[in-house]
């Protein structure tokens, strides 16, 4: 089994280190506190595993072979985004009272939204679909070869999270006053509006 294990793994490095809807979210909820930052990452990462999972079983492939099922996950996944974009912008809008990042209601919720966020988002399937089978060996099994660049996707994610949430948190210091978290805000609200633009036209 030969996979090309260079190619692949350049080309993951970019699509990790690129700032997306996911780091937009667990950035922003780790400037709260380290642990929301880690549940909205938990979030995010099992996300990843449901689209590893179906890149795996050719579930994924499935839904572009069908036609109109991609575009209905793709209007989905824009709505989503652009949702979550205005909500921010309205509420950074606001008369400013609190002297932080609006706080998380529970875990669950920022857990929950973690995994949509990752799991309606267009862009995370066809890193899957498009990156896993140019990396793979057609002469050998696809479904183990899936499997495991799967899990090194879905690790090299993980890896990367370890890494943001601990240096998000002189977030929390930096949005004590009033300016900086309106302009914090409007800047992730615009991110995940242009995002959904971008998916939108794409």
């Amino acid at each position: 089994m030969h996979i090309a294990w260079g190619s692949f793994l350049l080309a993951l490095l970019v699509i990790v280190l690129v700032p997306g809807p996911d780091f937009v979210l667990v950035t922003r909820n780790a400037a709260n506190g380290a642990r929301w930052g880690w549940l909205a990452a938990a979030g995010v990462t099992c996300g990843l595993l449901l689209h590893a999972t179906a890149a795996t079983l050719g579930l994924s492939a499935l839904v572009v072979t069908v036609p109109g099922a991609l575009l209905v996950v793709k209007t989905i996944g824009v709505a989503y985004l652009a949702w979550m974009g205005w909500q921010i912008l309205r509420r950074s809008g606001a008369a400013a009272q609190p002297t932080t990042v609006d706080t998380p209601r529970s875990a669950g919720a920022v857990f929950a939204r973690g995994l949509l966020t990752d799991v309606l988002n267009p862009k995370v399937m066809l890193t899957f679909l498009t990156l896993l089978p140019q990396a793979m060996d057609p002469a050998a099994a696809p479904m183990p070869q899936a499997a495991l660049l799967s899990g090194v996707a879905v690790t090299a994610f993980g890896v990367w999270w370890l890494i943001v949430v601990p240096s998000v948190r002189w977030l929390s210091a930096l949005l004590s006053v009033p300016r900086r978290r309106r302009v914090f805000e409007r800047c992730c609200g615009g991110a995940l509006l242009a995002m959904a633009a971008s998916i939108a036209v794409g």
